[in-house]
């Protein structure tokens, strides 16, 4: 059995002599029973004090805290749940594809159907939840936040990257946090349901986290109805039967509808947007799934921006007469995306238009020039992506989000790596000998997260500006 608070207590003397001890008042030892935790910089004393060893202390600080992540036994078999196991305070469930039952805290919109379902992932970025749930590049896809505390900054306009919400669901270990932030317009829980979106919390995030980081991503349900009922079970077998999103072309789903223009710069707190360059270079952006801050960047960098949906042809690309095609980002696999992007991407290649791609559209641009994808192990997702530089030397810390690669061993002669993540050793980067084109596979816009990366719009315009002195 774990020590209890009282446990300790007791061990050290009682309250007065608990307090002595550690020198603080017995008042503050009253708050230890009423938070039932011990602060970590009193716990050298109390293990000298009472004979206690690091691991008798620590399950006792964890397990005694107040309403604990509602966890249920798991196993890599599956594990049917009996409805006597539910918690009382349970008001919604995660279920993995592998028969694992989580009870949490459902908030946000009940899920449509009664269930959530989407590839669970994980994302390791410490700000900027909004932008990341309205990432596109997230279609399919259960957000895990590793960082406890989502909902501190409330939510506004303003820091979506695109019209809905692209995940299926969310997941945290905290309760949300109320907003505390001059730019707030409404909470993260509102926001939520007005998008239709599901969320758990009181969920064990670092238990999913190294689940997903030893096993690799799999199927997950996050149910979370109006009527509080939960069939475990159909829950189990539904989750089992999804296909995943290998060979899921889901840039369809998140794509524009037609073609348009963006002309706004980069936010510049609290004046608005930086004043655009007066020089202007026509770029066409492909939406794969496109986030609006790196419209913004292309604008900011001196680009006029005309957006086409995924699905435009080379013909209807060239048509808008560009001096550079952009690639975005996207989700789902590349190689589903493929049947139709790589012909429109070479027809831009063979054209001589300088090409820039990140991340699907990296993957996209890969696959034009005749190297393979394939899923990774486990996905990089997160604000905190150490990537090197070939050329240089340089270390970039990026932001990431994608469950591909471009295979380094089967890219063909004259294209070459540049970038390369620090993590696995993947591919995060290449460039063409042949062609004006290159590509990362990470987030240069940096939202959220760093901005080490903004320079490569810088470097898309000077390839565009090189080219048509020497076109």
């Amino acid at each position: 059995m774990p020590m209890t608070i009282e446990d300790i207590i007791q061990r050290l003397g009682g309250p007065e002599q608990a307090a002595r001890l550690t020198g603080v008042s017995t008042e503050a030892v009253r708050k230890w029973r009423q938070a039932r935790a011990i602060p970590p910089k009193h716990w050298t004393v109390v293990l000298r004090e009472t004979g206690l060893s690091l691991s008798d202390l620590q399950p006792a600080t964890e397990s005694d805290r107040p309403e604990p992540p509602m966890t249920a036994p798991s196993s890599t078999a599956p594990n049917p749940i009996s409805p006597a196991s539910r918690p009382h305070a349970a008001t919604a469930a995660l279920i993995l594809a592998d028969g694992t039952v989580l009870w949490g805290r459902g908030f946000g919109a009940h899920a449509e159907g009664a269930a959530a379902i989407g590839e669970i992932c994980f994302s390791t970025g410490m700000t900027g939840y909004q932008e990341t749930l309205t990432d596109p590049s997230f279609a399919g896809q259960i957000i895990t936040f590793t960082f406890p505390h989502i909902g501190n900054v409330g939510t506004t306009p303003e820091d979506d990257e695109a019209t809905r919400v692209a995940a299926r669901a969310l997941v945290v270990k905290e309760d949300l946090t109320a907003p505390a932030n001059w730019r707030s317009v409404e909470s993260l829980d509102a926001w939520l349901r007005a998008q239709g979106i599901a969320g758990i919390c009181g969920i064990d995030t670092r238990a999913i986290t190294r689940r997903i980081r030893d096993g690799g991503p799999q199927t997950a349900i996050v149910a979370y109805p109006a009527d509080g009922s939960i069939d475990i079970a159909a829950l189990q077998a539904q989750a089992r039967a999804w296909p995943g999103l290998e060979g899921m072309d889901l840039a369809r789903e998140v794509t524009c509808a037609k073609s348009y223009a963006w002309d706004e710069g980069v936010w510049h707190w609290p004046h608005g947007t930086v004043p655009l360059p007066a020089k202007r270079r026509r770029v066409v952006a492909v939406d794969y799934g496109a986030k609006r801050n790196i419209l913004r960047c292309l604008s900011s960098a001196g680009c006029d921006v005309i957006v086409v949906p995924a699905t435009a042809t080379a013909e209807e690309i060239l048509s808008h007469e560009p001096a550079g095609v952009f690639l975005s980002n996207g989700p789902g696999d590349p190689a589903a995306t493929a049947s139709y992007a790589v012909p429109a991407i070479r027809g831009v290649l063979e054209a001589g238009k300088p090409v820039f791609g990140i991340c699907l559209g990296h993957q996209l641009l890969a696959l034009t020039l005749g190297a393979k994808t394939y899923k990774l192990e486990r996905g990089h997702r997160g604000a905190n992506q150490p990537v090197k530089d070939l050329a240089t030397g340089k270390v970039e810390i990026t932001s990431q989000n994608h469950g591909f690669a471009v295979d380094d061993k089967t890219l063909p002669e004259g294209v070459r790596a540049t970038h390369v993540s620090l993590f696995d050793g993947s591919n995060e980067g290449i460039a063409s000998d042949r062609y004006p084109a290159f590509s990362v596979q990470y987030h240069p816009e940096s939202s959220p997260g760093p901005s080490d990366s903004r320079y490569l719009f810088d470097r898309f315009v000077a390839l565009i500006d090189s080219h048509s002195h020497t076109a």
